[in-house]
């Protein structure tokens, strides 16, 4: 079996940045042990977005300029990248919730394949993610590590991991 970790926007301005929140910094140890203990593919996303970014449709209904490509707030935490840092990983930029491009960095040529999902935020990047992958590979196992993932309230963050649950993602 191939197995893949998706680790979804852990960015500073996700953590402790702009949107950063309580729940995301309490989950970086958690995301950083997964990632150094994984064994398999590893792709990373990276939310991103430029001086624009407030004339967007997201900057519109989001008025908080987050992850702007070559600022500090863009880059991966450091307790993340440094789990990181002896792996091998795709990153990709994305510059909305889900990634167009993720389906494409995965194989399934015989089904035979693993997905887990981590990262932030659940109600947001993650679940969408998730729901792009389980319609792309509806005979993979997809899974999303609810202790390393942090969504924007927690009661956000439960009602998407319920949503996932009823499309058949296993919730570890």
């Amino acid at each position: 079996m191939k197995k893949y970790l998706i680790v979804v926007d852990m960015q500073n301005d996700f953590v402790d940045g702009a949107l950063g929140s309580a729940g995301a910094c309490a989950i970086v140890p958690a995301a950083a042990k997964k990632i150094a203990g994984f064994d398999g593919e590893i792709i990373v996303t990276y939310d991103t977005h430029y001086d624009d970014y407030m004339d967007t449709a997201e900057g519109k209904k989001l008025p908080v300029p987050h992850c702007i490509k070559g600022t500090d707030g863009w880059q991966l935490n450091t307790d993340i990248a440094e789990a990181l840092a002896d792996k091998d990983y795709t990153a990709i930029e994305k510059n909305t919730f889900g990634s167009s491009e993720l389906p494409e960095l995965i194989s399934a040529e015989d089904d035979d394949i693993s997905i887990e999902l981590i990262g932030l935020c659940t109600d947001i990047c993650v679940v969408s993610n998730t729901l792009l992958l389980k319609a792309f590979f509806p005979e993979a196992h997809i899974s999303v590590d609810a202790s390393c993932c942090a969504g924007v309230t927690p009661e956000k963050h439960e009602a998407a991991l319920e949503t996932m649950r009823s499309c058949q993602i296993d919730i570890l």
